[in-house]
């Protein structure tokens, strides 16, 4: 285990750049949507090895072109004391090879090349290069950066999942759990940790991962990773957990989460094409009975009023009219009725009800655990799903609501779209085409996450580099001065 794979020879061009000699795309069968010949195909000629290592050299210095990519690291360097974890499968069992490091894009891009791993997994950066992990006593290979990373899965959603899906199954309907949950942590990382550089990726299957990239969140101890996860953990009520509530007042965070998810619930849960919780009496009855006991007055008065076969109300009126109601039933539209002797827990929990309810079937599900620990691997972007095929592709925050997992390219589908772009243009040469995958759909994405995520981190960069060198040469100024 640990081997660092380092093929100089065998593949002299590490950056997938688009050719004429370039290996043929084999013939897609549709029906096929991963095998180890389409795989191998991905990693020779579209895995933007570019990207992965501009962004995990963290090198302001560093471009694009095909000699850069060979220009080695330092043994101090971030990229050679990066730890790589990759899956390959050898006559059908699969082996997990950990303590991999690399000091040039090329050695990297060699290693994936020749192991045609089924996952590669990103670690921690450590204090020595891993693959040296052997040589060294025991004890002596710490971690010591690594960016803050969110693991959310919809297998965790299974209990709210009213669309049919289950377990590793997906559609659209509970795709928008996933849009909720990013769209409240990327606020919340965003406005109360002023972190800039969030990377959110699809898994390639039924969840997404966001990595946290700002030199602060890379540097934070495994504590305050904790802590950073915790902040964002709610205790969630379910059919398992029925007294599970809210804090109060609620906290400014919790306030702007509800503001957030509220529409989401009205539009994607409550409907009767989506979940459909207020759409049918069978699942508005059901609602209905989660109220708390002291608002059954409520729960009869409504009940008997959605019965009625005069009642045309739909679900979107079913939630304001059951909000107005619990609201008139503890005097807070003054209603002169309202009860007298009712407890100042019972008041709260009534109100803060649509709260919790809300919450419960839109608030982000963590896996907190791949959050606290910084030595916690994580699968890497670009990454291609055995299950599903699809490329594990970077979101565009702004365009969150419009991403469809079910669009996302499959292997068989990029090797389609290579023939027919090649066939389309086998006569010319297009100079805007530095890398075969963009010639295929694969290109907004990766484009994308170059724009907006990688060149305003590597500039960020750059400025507290020069800002290092700086204090530097004025701290040995100082020196040479008090001489």
């Amino acid at each position: 285990m640990g081997a660092n794979v380092n093929e100089e020879n065998e593949f002299s061009d590490d950056q997938s750049t688009a050719s004429a000699t370039a290996q043929p795309a084999p013939t897609a069968d549709s029906s096929t949507v991963f095998s180890p010949e389409l795989l191998n195909i991905y990693y020779s000629r579209l895995f933007p090895y570019q990207l992965l290592h501009s962004w995990l050299s963290y090198d302001a210095s560093s471009n694009f072109t095909p000699d850069s990519s060979k220009v080695a690291s330092s043994t101090s360097s971030v990229l050679a004391r990066r730890e790589f974890s990759t899956t390959i499968s050898i006559d059908g069992e699969e082996i997990y090879k950990r303590y991999q490091s690399f000091s040039t894009q090329s050695d990297l891009a060699s290693a994936i090349r020749k192991q045609c791993p089924l996952k590669i997994d990103i670690g921690a950066v450590f204090n020595y290069p891993p693959k040296d992990h052997k040589s060294l006593p025991p004890g002596k290979l710490q971690p010591v950066e690594r960016e803050l990373v969110f693991d959310i899965d919809l297998t965790d959603y299974d209990p709210i999942r009213n669309c049919g899906c289950s377990g590793a199954s997906i559609c659209g309907k509970c795709w928008k759990f996933m849009v909720m949950a990013m769209e409240v942590m990327d606020r919340g990382l965003r406005e109360d940790f002023n972190f800039k550089h969030l990377a959110w990726v699809y898994s390639g299957r039924r969840g997404v991962h966001c990595w946290v990239c700002d030199e602060g969140a890379r540097n934070l101890s495994n504590e305050a990773r904790g802590a950073v996860a915790s902040y964002f953990e709610v205790t969630l009520a379910s059919d398992k957990n029925k007294n599970a509530h809210i804090p109060h007042p609620l906290h400014p965070m919790l306030k702007r989460a509800h503001k957030i998810l509220e529409p989401h619930f009205i539009s994607s849960i409550i409907t009767e094409d989506s979940h459909g919780l207020l759409a049918t009496q069978a699942s508005w009855t059901k609602l209905l009975l989660t109220l708390p006991d002291s608002a059954k007055p409520v729960t009869l008065e409504l009940e008997q009023k959605w019965r009625s076969p005069k009642s045309t109300s739909s679900p979107e009126e079913k939630w304001t009219e059951l909000k107005a109601a619990l609201m008139s039933f503890i005097g807070k539209s003054g209603n002169p009725k309202a009860p007298k002797n009712m407890s100042n827990t019972d008041r709260l929990r009534i109100e803060h009800w649509p709260i919790e309810t809300v919450f419960k079937y839109t608030y982000p599900r963590l896996d907190i655990n791949v959050s606290k620990g910084m030595n916690h691997l994580l699968k890497s972007p670009f990454c291609v799903h055995p299950k599903t095929g699809r490329v594990c592709v970077p979101i565009e925050m702004e365009n969150v609501r419009a991403f469809d997992p079910l669009t996302v390219p499959t292997l068989s589908q990029l090797m389609r779209e290579l023939d027919e772009y090649e066939e389309r243009n086998k006569n010319e040469s297009n100079e805007n085409i530095m890398y075969d995958w963009q010639k295929t759909s694969l290109r907004v994405a990766f484009e994308n996450f170059d724009k907006l995520f990688l060149q305003p981190l590597l500039k960020d960069v750059r400025k507290s580099q020069l800002k290092e060198r700086r204090e530097e040469s004025e701290r040995r100024a100082a020196v040479v001065g008090d001489f």
